[in-house]
């Protein structure tokens, strides 16, 4: 079912100059707005619109607008706080699939990207409603609407007919359209965020008189600050506060501040959100938390109207460090130190470790935003602000909660080519998703679902914040390395064992050094030093001969990064050696490749070592180290990899497919578990290999089936079919190896006796060749959309669980990682006395699978196991298939949450 709503029922978008507009369906008593748009209009405007002037022109472009009854009609309005600001419509094309547009704009609105939203938002309902092209004509002068058609991102062709121009557009999603939709989006969000962040003037609103009140304590942190905006507060009593003058209302203000931050109880809230909107005020900073579903409505619904920003409610606040703003309205106890790390946490107690831990590496903050329960402005914002700001060079995210996951990903692996993003993988386990829905009011999130998305936009994710910060210090200091290769250098055998276990652990190799390498270190380390890969430079090394080693590693081309364990001794102290110093200062030598240090007596565990070429992160254990490198080291793989593109396998029948899926689901209201034929038809449609088999409704055909299907060893299977029935091993309903007709009947005579209450048939299939068993599999997510699964099958999938996840639509880059994820990869690579399973069949699998699962939003879940891998093939033995009603909404399409 589609969901109409995507581009009907009213949502709001914000126009590239951050004005807000509500894009909705239009209605009966519209019709005088509508005819009031079109008389209004200039009468230029008025001939390029109906290719001439008539007094009744307005009447009927009303009339056809608003009259809802024509199913092959569309309409919808743009409004700016309840003014009629443009329309478009289109009108199907009987019998075929295109339709004729038009589009207008009030003269006062011309250049601000009404038409070009409304016509994405055309564009997304047409599509529903399967609509392939528009068409339009348009007098050759109108150069305007011309450009509107052109700009939009899809494939335009026009034909010139005197003064007249009929465009065709074509509507098929391609990566060029989504390219421009998105790019608009990133303009018109940055643009709305500068209240925000770079606000003017602000106001705070309930900073109370005793020292206990966030909203006084913010109000001192922006004093205090230095923020160079003007400063107002707002308090019922008090002619100043902290120094700022004060003021009785929201209305008293002297100017219209660009940010308020409110910090009044919930239950005034909406009543003071309501008065800054009516003033004009741009944005709002709520740091109060408590607001019931009621309130909480009312307060997006006020911002909404009057154009303005949220962040919050529930928040410790947002801070820039740009010397020209020196923002900090938070109530954390230390203003943020600045730097180049953009932060954003849904937790206002992680965004207070996170800021602590950048200042005490020296990293710093460019911008700070606390998202508390996040009604409006997200984590997807804020990577787009970062990556317009030219100052942000790291990205971490505390996000416990997703409200367009797709989009997200998008922003992302567009971001993340440009700057490391990081964020803690919050809410691994129940526990943790039941203590994100109760403080955040976050929907839970799968785990897998949640870690595919990261790894799949390139984002380096951490399991706990001191991990994080980890991670941080390594990213931000020192290049990257060109792959996995470690070498380890120690003073102190015990500390090479440790570092050795930790990289082994994160993934790193220790490759063997050859014996030239070898030998040149030896030249240069004291006598009884082991130059194999750990190096033991012996507790005798001396600061010169460590820096000689480090640089011959550095220059040898065996290794990719470098971790330097050390410990202190008395040797060392002696002779007033500083072995730290041989990693820091490096005269006259540039080292080119990642270098860190374990410093096993170190207090902090992490710190940034100044050096002459750059900051050295140093760890107190080296399985932190070796995590960070690891992380380094991912990044760098992904970033070697070219954008991954969605191939599209021959054969595929999606519409077939979607009236398999209508059928069933008009049969059975609320869905349900496909039978066994209709599972088979739906795998046919996508070309899914499946194992020969027949349906057999009594023993005859049971008989006659199985004679038909025989392999040559002459055996084969019979599997009992019921509705429900789910697990078939656990309720012994298969009959393996079965030989002759006799045994055949006995078998189906066995469930006809245990099951002949439910029984509605059997499935005879040949028995299956020997191969890998492995298992394949769809679970849709309501917020991300369907996930890929792949892993081990058989009766060893549930108890082994070693599988892995990707969000479809699978790339050619996620299959290969799908295939490879799991522990039982090796053996489809041939490991042992076995050779590779067909790699080329199984991608199709999962490539085939994950077209399935995008064109069909009711697919619910999809279960293929076993899948039987072997060298000649991959055949799906087993499969089931749930359908549920479903609507589907345009994750690409322009509107604020």
């Amino acid at each position: 079912m589609t969901d109409r709503r995507n581009a009907t029922a009213g949502t709001h978008a914000l126009l590239v100059d951050r004005t807000t507009v509500r894009i909705r369906p239009p209605r009966g008593a519209d019709h005088a707005k509508v005819r009031e748009l079109y008389e209004e209009m200039s009468p230029g405007n008025l001939r390029l619109r109906f290719f001439g002037l008539s007094r009744d022109s307005a009447r009927r472009a009303a009339d056809r607008i608003c009259d809802t009854s024509d199913k092959g009609h569309r309409g919808l309005l743009a409004e700016h706080e309840g003014q009629l600001v443009g329309v478009a419509e289109y009108e199907r094309t009987p019998g075929t699939d295109a339709a004729e547009i038009a589009l207008a704009v009030g003269d006062d609105w011309h250049h601000r990207g009404v038409g070009t939203l409304l016509l994405e938002h055309l564009v997304s309902a047409a599509r529903a409603d399967g609509i392939a092209a528009f068409t339009a004509d348009a007098l050759a002068e109108n150069h305007e609407v011309l450009k509107v058609f052109a700009d939009l991102g899809l494939r335009t062709a026009r034909r010139f007919d005197g003064p007249e121009v009929r465009c065709t557009v074509q509507l098929a999603q391609s990566e060029t359209y989504l390219t421009a939709v998105e790019e608009r989006g990133r303009a018109a969000a940055v643009a709305s965020l500068v209240p925000l962040l770079r606000p003017r003037s602000v106001a705070v609103v309930g900073v109370g008189r005793g020292p206990g009140s966030p909203g006084r304590a913010i109000l001192r942190n922006l004093r205090t600050g230095g923020c160079t905006a003007r400063l107002h507060a707002v308090h019922h009593r008090a002619a100043a506060v902290l120094g700022v003058h004060a003021f009785p209302a929201v209305s008293a203000l002297p100017e219209v501040p660009d940010l308020v931050v409110l910090a009044v109880p919930a239950d005034e809230m909406v009543g003071i959100a309501e008065e800054c909107g009516k003033l004009g005020a741009h944005a709002l900073l709520v740091v109060t938390g408590g607001l019931d579903p009621a309130r909480a409505a009312v307060l997006l619904e006020t911002c909404r109207t009057h154009g303005m920003r949220l962040v919050g409610p529930h928040c410790l606040g947002l801070a820039n460090t740009e010397e020209t703003v020196r923002l900090d309205a938070t109530f954390a106890a230390a203003h943020p130190a600045p730097g180049t790390a953009g932060v954003a946490a849904q937790s206002g107690g992680v965004g207070i470790a996170l800021l602590g831990g950048l200042a005490r590496l020296g990293i710093g903050v460019s911008s700070f935003v606390s998202l508390g329960d996040k009604y409006d402005v997200s984590g997807n914002d804020l990577l787009q602000w970062w990556e317009s700001d030219e100052r942000t060079g790291l990205a971490l995210l505390h996000l416990e909660s997703f409200g367009n996951p797709r989009a997200f990903s998008r922003t992302a692996r567009r971001v993340t080519r440009r700057m490391p993003v990081l964020t803690v993988d919050a809410g691994r386990t129940e526990a943790g998703r039941r203590a994100a829905a109760a403080h955040t009011a976050a929907a839970a999130t799968r785990t897998m679902t949640r870690q595919a998305l990261f790894a799949q936009a390139g984002i380096t994710a951490t399991r706990t914040i001191p991990e994080l910060l980890d991670a941080a210090a390594l990213l931000y200091a020192q290049p990257l390395p060109a792959g996995h290769r470690t070498g380890i250098v120690t003073n102190a055998g015990g500390a090479a064992v440790l570092t050795a276990d930790a990289c082994a652990e994160a993934g790193l190799t220790l490759p063997p050094f050859g014996p030239g390498l070898v030998d040149e270190l030896l030249a240069v380390l004291p006598r009884g030093a082991s130059a194999v890969n750990p190096v033991d430079a012996g507790a005798t090394v001396t600061e010169a001969q460590l820096r000689d080693c480090v640089d011959l590693l550095t220059g040898s081309g065996a290794v990719d990064a470098i971790l330097v364990a050390l410990v202190p001794t008395a040797v060392s102290a002696a002779t007033g050696d500083d072995l730290v110093r041989s990693l820091t200062r490096a005269p006259g030598r540039r080292r080119t490749r990642p270098l860190a240090a374990v410093l096993l007596d170190q207090a902090e565990s992490v710190r940034l070592l100044p050096a002459d070429q750059g900051p050295v992160p140093s760890y107190a254990d080296p399985q932190a180290a070796a995590r960070a490198l690891a992380h380094a080291a991912a990044r760098a793989d992904w970033l070697s990899r070219p954008p991954g593109t969605v191939p599209a396998p021959e054969g595929l029948d999606p519409e077939r497919a979607r009236g398999v899926a209508e059928r069933h689901l008009g049969a059975s209201g609320d869905g349900g578990w496909l039978d066994p034929r209709a599972c088979a038809e739906l795998l046919d449609c996508y070309r899914i290999p499946q194992l020969p088999w027949a349906w057999a409704g009594t023993e005859d055909e049971a008989v006659l089936a199985a004679e038909r299907l025989r392999g040559a060893d002459g055996l084969v299977v019979l599997k009992a079919h019921w509705p429900g029935l789910l697990h078939r091993t656990q309720q012994r309903a298969v009959h393996l190896d079965l030989r002759g007709d006799s045994q055949v009947r006995a078998a189906h005579r066995d469930f006809e006796i245990r099951f002949g209450g439910v029984l509605t048939g059997v499935v005879v299939q040949p028995l299956a060749p020997r191969g890998i068993e492995l298992f394949a599999g769809v679970v849709q997510d309501a917020v991300f959309g369907p996930l890929v699964l792949f892993g081990l099958g058989g009766t060893a999938h549930e108890v082994l669980a070693d599988q892995a996840g990707r969000l479809a639509p699978l790339t050619d880059h996620d299959v290969h990682d799908l295939i490879t994820a799991p522990r039982c990869a090796p053996l489809l690579f041939g490991h042992g006395a076995r050779g590779p399973v067909d790699l080329e069949g199984l991608e199709q699998l999962l490539l085939r699978l994950s077209h399935m699962a995008s064109d069909l939003p009711q697919l619910a879940e999809a279960d293929f196991n076993p899948v039987l891998a072997r060298s000649g093939g991959v055949t799906v033995v087993d499969a089931r298939i749930r359908l549920a009603p479903a609507r589907t909404r345009d994750p690409y399409l322009r509107r604020l949450r």
